[in-house]
């Protein structure tokens, strides 16, 4: 039992690290183009007034 919570343990904590990591710049852009923008750049300054946060 304690095998199968030590397992579980380290396969929740790949997922968290997968999930909280930030995507890279070729998704950003393609999201923002979902979004009807040019680029992540200029998602960014329309979000943001010219002031990059990312």
């Amino acid at each position: 039992m304690e095998k199968r919570h030590l397992e579980l343990k380290k396969l929740l904590a790949a997922v968290e690290k997968e999930v909280l990591k930030k995507p890279d710049r070729k998704t950003l852009d393609r999201l923002s183009l979902l979004a009807g923008f040019q680029d992540w750049d200029s998602f960014q300054k329309a979000l943001h007034g010219g002031h990059e946060e990312l």
